[in-house]
C-alpha cells in the first residue's frame, strides 16, 4: 500500500543559534503548589477524602467491569501498606513491581509511597537476568509479581537474591502448588497481616503519608539504555506534581475523564499522564483484562485520555488499513473516496486556508458514512488527550489519525525532564511541539537540545558520576538528543539521537530515525534500520517484514510458504517492500534516499538486545551482529549466508542455513 500523497517535506537540517534560551510562548502562570497536596501521597487522601463513593478504577476480570471506589481503593491500599510494613519495609526501602498494569500494580504505588519508600515498576517481558540486575541496582527489599511466570522468574533467582524478605504476588490462578513456600505470599494474605497491623496503630499510615516531603524519591525509573546497561532515574513527588502543574491545561485530564491504563508503568510517561492524574485530579483508570483484549475493552469504555508509544499507534495504523481491505468492496469504496478529501481539508486548515463549501460537504459526507462508525470501531469516540511519545512518530502516522478524525499528539521529554507538547490545532507534523510554560530550551553546538526546568529529576541512582554528566551547575540537562527551535512558530525540531546522526564519506549528514518512522506507515514494515557511515557513500537498509500482514498478503495471492525465512526472501515479497521504498525515496533528498536493502529473516529481539524494552533499535548492538550483511551490502553482493533459527507449528525448534538476497531500490 502506498503512501498517502501530499506528504510533509523531509526535515531541514539547519543550525540552530547556539547557547540562545528558548522559552514558552504561550501565556501562562504557574499556580503554587498547594502544600497540601504537594506530594502524591497527600493528594492519594484528599481525593479518597473528597470523592469518597465515586468510582476511581475499574478492572475487567472474565468479562465483567469491576469497580473500586475511592473510599474501596483507601481500604485495599492502607492495609497492603500496613502489611509491608509487617513484612519489614522500611522507610528508604525499594519495592520493585513486575507486571501488566493492574489495579494492585497502583496499589502497590501508593502503599509504598505513603511509606516514604520506592518503587520500581519492571516491564514484564524481562528476563531473569534483566530483573536480576535491576534487584540489585535498586536495592530492593521486596517484589511484587503479577503471576505465576513472574513468580517463577523468581525462584529461578532465589538463590542470588538473599535481600529479598518476600515475594507477594496478585494473580493467584496457578499458584496453589506454591502454598508452602514461606518466601511468598499472595496479595490478600499481606492485606490481612495489615488489617490486623491496623488495629494496633490505626493512624499509622496516613500519618506517615502526611509526613511525605516533595524532595523525596518515590520511582527509580530505568532508562531505556541504547549503548549501555539502563540507568535508574530518581523521580521525586516534585517533579510528578509540579509537572503536572506545567502541563494541566494542555494535557487537561478531568475527574469525569476515564483514562486507559494500557502503556507499561515501567515507563514514566504513564506514570505522569495516568498514575499522577489519577491522584491529582481524581480521573478514572480502567484496567483492560489483558493486552489481547484491549481493542474491545477500549470499546466499551470510549476513554477521554490514553497514551500509547509510537510502535502501537504504527500497529493500528497498519490494522486499520488491512481491515479496509479485507472488508466489503462498498467499504473499500467509500474509504478510498473520502481519504483524499479528508487529507486535502486537514491540509487547508494547517495552511490556514478556508475549506471550500463542496469540500466541507464531503468531509462531513465521510465524517457520517466512514470515519465516524472507524473511530466507534477503535473506542476513540470521545479521546481527547491522545498522546504519543517515546520514539518520535512518523508525519505519515498522524496524519492518517488526523484524516480519520483523531488529533494525535506528540509529546517530547524523557524519564528525566519535561519539555514540549502539541496543542490542540497547532500539530505540526516535522516537530515536536511547543514548550511547555515553566521550561527553557538551549541549543548546543553540536545541536544538542538542554533543558532546563524544576520539574526534573534528583540525580540517577547511586551513580553520581552519571548524574554530572547529564546535569551541569546551572540545571541544564543534556538530552542527547539533536534537534533546533524553529523560531517563527515556537516549535522544537527534533531530529535524531545527537550520537545517531550520521555522515556519509560525501560529508552529508542524515537522520536515519526520520527515515524509519517514514516506513514504518507501511503494513509490510515492521521494523527498519538505515545504515551509513563516513566510508559509505551511500544509504541502506535492514527490512524486518510484518509476518502476520505479508503472510495475509500472501495467502490472498496463493504465494506458497512454509517459514518466517521461506516467506522474507520471496522475490514477490522483495517486490513489494522495493515499492515501499521507492514512495519513500519520492519525499527525501537525493544523498539520504534508500539505494540498497536486505529482509532480515527474523525480527529483531528485545531479549537478544537487539531492541531497548521500549523498543528503540540497539544501532551499536544491531551493526556489529549484522556486519556480514553490511559487507554484502556495500561490496555490491547479491547474496549472503546467515544461520537462522526456526520454530515450527509442533513446537519443535531448529537452526537452517539461508541466503539473504540483497537488492537494488
Amino acid at each position: 500500500m502506498a503512501l498517502s500523497s501530499a506528504q510533509p517535506q523531509p526535515i531541514p537540517y539547519r543550525q540552530a543559534t547556539p547557547g540562545k534560551v528558548y522559552t514558552s510562548l504561550l501565556d501562562k502562570q504557574i499556580r503554587p503548589l498547594r502544600p497540601e497536596e504537594n506530594t502524591l501521597s497527600k493528594a492519594f487522601l484528599r481525593r479518597v477524602g473528597e470523592l469518597g463513593a465515586e468510582v476511581a478504577q475499574r478492572k475487567k476480570r472474565y468479562g465483567i467491569w469491576q469497580e473500586y471506589s475511592w473510599r474501596e481503593l483507601y481500604e485495599q491500599v492502607v492495609d497492603f501498606g500496613n502489611g509491608l510494613l509487617e513484612l519489614g519495609l522500611s522507610a528508604g526501602d525499594t519495592l520493585v513491581i513486575i507486571g501488566e498494569n493492574d489495579p494492585e500494580m497502583y496499589w502497590a504505588q501508593i502503599a509504598a509511597h505513603a511509606l516514604h519508600c520506592k518503587t520500581c515498576c519492571v516491564f514484564s517481558d524481562a528476563s531473569p537476568q534483566d530483573i536480576h540486575y535491576v534487584i540489585h541496582s535498586v536495592d530492593a527489599t521486596i517484589v511484587c509479581a503479577h503471576d505465576q511466570e513472574q513468580v517463577d522468574k523468581m525462584l529461578e533467582l532465589r538463590a542470588r537474591l538473599p535481600q529479598i524478605l518476600k515475594v507477594v504476588y496478585w494473580e493467584e490462578r496457578g499458584m496453589w502448588s506454591y502454598e508452602d513456600d514461606d518466601w511468598l505470599a499472595s496479595f490478600g494474605a499481606v492485606q490481612a497481616l495489615g488489617a490486623a497491623y491496623r488495629l494496633a496503630q490505626p493512624g499509622r499510615f496516613d500519618e506517615m503519608a502526611l509526613s511525605t516531603e516533595p524532595g523525596d524519591t518515590i520511582i527509580l525509573s530505568m532508562t531505556s539504555g541504547t549503548t549501555s546497561l539502563p540507568k535508574f532515574a530518581e523521580v521525586t513527588h516534585h517533579q510528578l506534581v509540579y509537572g503536572h502543574a506545567l502541563n494541566d491545561e494542555y494535557v487537561d485530564s478531568r475527574r469525569e475523564d476515564n483514562w486507559l491504563s494500557f502503556s507499561p508503568m515501567a515507563w514514566l510517561a504513564e506514570q505522569a499522564f495516568g498514575f499522577a492524574s489519577h491522584l491529582l485530579n481524581g480521573v478514572q483508570v480502567n484496567f483492560p483484562e489483558g493486552p489481547e483484549t484491549v481493542p474491545t475493552d477500549m470499546r466499551e469504555i470510549a476513554p477521554a485520555g490514553l497514551l500509547f508509544p509510537s510502535r502501537v499507534w504504527e500497529n493500528l495504523a497498519r490494522v486499520v488499513q488491512f481491515r479496509i481491505n479485507d472488508s466489503s468492496p462498498l467499504n473499500r469504496l467509500m474509504y478510498r473516496l473520502f481519504m483524499p478529501i479528508a487529507y486535502r481539508a486537514i491540509d487547508l486548515e494547517d495552511e490556514h486556508r478556508a475549506i471550500p463549501p463542496p469540500l466541507r460537504l464531503l468531509r462531513w459526507l465521510g465524517e457520517y458514512a466512514i470515519f465516524e462508525p472507524l473511530r466507534d470501531k477503535l473506542g476513540l469516540t470521545r479521546a481527547r488527550n491522545v498522546l504519543t511519545a517515546g520514539a518520535m512518530l512518523s508525519a505519515d502516522i498522524i496524519r492518517f489519525f488526523r484524516a480519520i478524525g483523531i488529533e494525535l499528539r506528540q509529546l517530547y521529554g524523557s524519564t528525566e525532564t519535561i519539555g514540549t507538547v502539541h496543542l490542540r490545532g497547532d500539530v505540526r507534523f516535522e516537530t515536536v511541539g511547543v514548550i511547555v510554560p515553566g521550561v527553557e530550551i538551549k541549543i548546543a553546538e553540536n545541536q544538542e537540545i538542554l533543558i532546563r526546568t524544576k520539574a526534573r529529576f534528583k540525580g540517577y541512582y547511586k551513580q553520581p558520576d552519571k548524574t554530572g554528566e547529564a546535569l551541569d551547575v546551572e540545571g541544564w540537562y543534556y538530552t542527547g538528543d539533536a534537534g533546533h527551535m524553529d523560531e517563527k512558530t515556537g516549535h522544537l525540531i527534533y531530529l535524531e539521537r545527537v550520537k545517531d546522526l550520521i555522515e556519509l564519506a560525501t560529508g552529508e549528514k542524515f537522520s536515519p530515525q526520520y527515515i524509519e518512522g517514514r516506513a514504518k506507515f507501511s503494513p509490510y514494515v515492521q521494523d527498519m534500520m538505515t545504515i551509513g557511515g563516513a566510508d559509505m557513500d551511500f544509504v541502506s537498509a535492514i527490512i524486518v517484514i510484518d509476518f502476520q500482514n505479508v503472510s495475509r498478503w500472501a495467502e490472498k495471492r496463493g504465494i506458497a510458504f512454509t517459514t518466517y525465512v521461506d516467506l522474507s526472501q520471496r522475490e514477490e515479497v522483495y517486490e513489494i517492500i522495493r515499492g515501499e521504498l521507492r514512495a519513500i525515496n519520492n519525499s527525501l533528498p537525493a544523498y539520504s534516499q534508500v539505494k540498497r536493502f536486505v529482509i532480515l529473516h527474523k525480527e529483531f529481539d528485545a531479549d537478544e538486545a537487539e531492541l531497548t524494552r521500549t523498543r528503540k533499535l540497539r544501532r551499536g548492538a544491531l551493526q556489529a551482529k549484522y556486519r556480514e550483511l553490511l559487507e554484502a551490502i556495500y561490496g555490491r553482493r547479491r547474496q549472503v549466508r546467515v544461520s537462522a533459527e526456526v520454530k515450527y507449528r509442533d513446537g519443535r525448534a531448529g537452526t537452517v542455513e539461508t541466503e539473504l538476497r540483497v537488492a537494488d531500490v
